[in-house]
């Protein structure tokens, strides 16, 4: 299978992940790499796409992409700023929109029978956000598409491959914004749909064989899905090469060690487990900083590994579970203009004193991807559909510093909800749930004395692949039982409340 086949190059658009999200569910592979680092091997990629960016083309800051490989050469798409940043350099004229341009809009076609809108009806609603317009179109431009407030909505370049758009087809609001995708990739450029789970699978095996060979490998297993796929693929590819570790770091949920341990009995995998609980809560002692915290976790994580591997002749592998949302909020997309949310504990690389080299079969696939390659790789369905947790666990969800008591009040305020979820029939209809111990105290009162003790914040949210989520509408009735049950049964919390905060504009952890 040919890996290489759509390369978008970002701007630091905030939907520049969505562009991905829409390209793969056409069954056609992408990456996404900033406008001014692009891959070294752009020749094996079919067709470019240009995102948007909060900057403008006017300003004195201009991204300028080098486009010499690849306009004219390639099949392109140019979104937004893209479209922008043709008109602008090329002999067109971009100018300061009189009102911001956000929002739907419907489209009029100026070109009747244009492959670029095949199977797009007239009046499709399309979704603006830019404040800049273009005036005049580049040289050779024509005219393809307008709205009632954008005359020059889409247009193409004349003798080129080369498609440019006002709009975001990526986002939910384009409502034909996947057909387009497809009309240009499929239609246009010739894209194969061919990017499968089983196809990853094949690829992804023997690109393992292929960068690890004969070596050993060892793998920090979380019990969650993307370490889970991770290691049935790796074990795939290399079988009695893998040991897989399972650190109990003492922010896991509760009895969660000795469970997952059961959970992988019978999985042909050759798993360890590795209590180190008290160096974990030692290092994060007085810490209170997200960022730090995060850190700190990461780096016991590595000092773990490494004097695991140390007791394993001819390791020279570290294997991670690291996924494409990971990257992408952890490093700013390779390094590009795209802001960083935060760090994630197994991106970055590793220290100079670690002499394992990393390999991260999933590290361009998405959490929903995940699920399917490991459907695919025949793995429980059960398992494949458990909510995702952070790597960092509990450390990131209990506000402020970290105590053993703490983290004890949390494992027993998240089991009361999990379980209830469970129990209500409601855990295989939210994609992630958790509770987040606050650092503040609140008034009480139990049985006729004043209390003065910790707040609870539950969170349940509906996502396909973490990028973005909304909260989950839980019945009141549910939540009012939940509750009950959590200040009557664990001690040290008297105020339940629930988050109703979507994915933009918080994140999905609160730290």
């Amino acid at each position: 299978m040919e890996q290489h086949q759509v390369l978008i190059l970002d701007f630091g658009s905030q939907y520049t992940q969505l562009i991905a999200r829409r390209v793969r569910e056409l069954n056609i592979y992408c990456e996404i790499h900033p406008y001014n680092h692009p891959p070294k091997n752009l020749g094996e990629f079919k067709a470019v796409i240009l995102s948007g960016s909060p900057n403008s083309v006017r300003g004195e800051n201009v991204l300028h992409p080098d486009l010499l490989e690849i306009r004219g050469k390639k099949p392109m798409l140019a979104v937004c700023y893209g479209a922008q940043y043709l008109a602008h350099f090329a002999g067109g004229e971009v100018a300061a929109s009189n009102t911001r341009e956000y929002g739907r809009a419907n489209l009029s076609f100026v070109l009747n029978k244009e492959p670029f809108f095949e199977n797009i009806a007239a009046g499709s609603q399309v979704w603006m956000s830019h404040s800049d317009t273009i005036k005049e179109l580049p040289t050779h431009g024509l005219l393809l598409a307008s709205t009632k407030d954008v005359e020059n909505a889409a247009y193409k370049i004349e003798g080129e491959d080369t498609y440019a758009i006002q709009f975001h087809p990526e986002v939910y609001h384009s409502k034909d914004g996947k057909q387009l995708l497809e009309n240009f990739l499929v239609k246009i450029a010739g894209v194969a749909q061919t990017w499968t789970p089983d196809s990853f699978v094949e690829s992804t095996v023997a690109a393992i064989q292929k960068q690890v060979g004969s070596d050993k490998v060892v793998l920090g297993l979380s019990g969650g899905v993307d370490s889970t796929v991770a290691a049935v693929l790796l074990h795939k590819a290399i079988g009695k090469n893998l040991y897989c570790i399972f650190v109990n770091n003492g922010l896991l949920r509760k009895n969660e060690f000795e469970s997952v341990l059961a959970q992988y009995e019978g999985m042909g995998l050759n798993v360890k487990g590795v209590d180190a609980s008290e160096r974990f809560l030692t290092a994060l002692v007085g810490l209170t900083d997200p960022e730090k915290k995060r850190k700190a976790i990461g780096n016991s994580f590595i000092e773990v590994f490494d004097a695991e591997a140390t007791q394993i002749t001819g390791v020279s592998w570290l294997a991670q579970g690291t996924i494409y949302p990971d990257v992408i909020e952890s490093v700013s997309v390779n390094g590009g203009p795209s802001a960083t949310i935060k760090s994630h504990h197994n991106v970055g690389g590793l220290p100079d004193y670690m002499k394992l080299k990393i390999v991260e079969p999933l590290r361009m696939i998405f959490k929903d991807e995940v699920r399917r390659v490991g459907a695919s790789l025949g793995i429980d369905a059960e398992l494949l559909g458990r909510h995702p947790f952070p790597g960092p666990g509990l450390g990131i969800r209990i506000l402020g510093d970290i105590t053993a008591e703490k983290v004890r009040i949390l494992q027993e305020v998240d089991a009361v909800f999990i379980n209830g979820l469970k129990e209500d029939g409601l855990y295989d209809k939210v994609w992630q749930a958790g509770a987040m111990l606050l650092p503040v105290n609140s008034v009480g009162v139990m049985g006729d004395e004043r209390t003065y003790e910790k707040v609870v914040a539950l969170r349940a949210v509906e996502s396909t692949d973490g990028m973005t989520a909304d909260w989950v509408n839980l019945p009141y009735e549910f939540l009012q039982k939940v509750s009950n049950k959590i200040i009557n049964q664990v001690k040290g919390v008297n105020r339940v409340v629930y988050d109703i905060s979507s994915k933009p504009p918080a994140t999905i952890e609160w730290e």
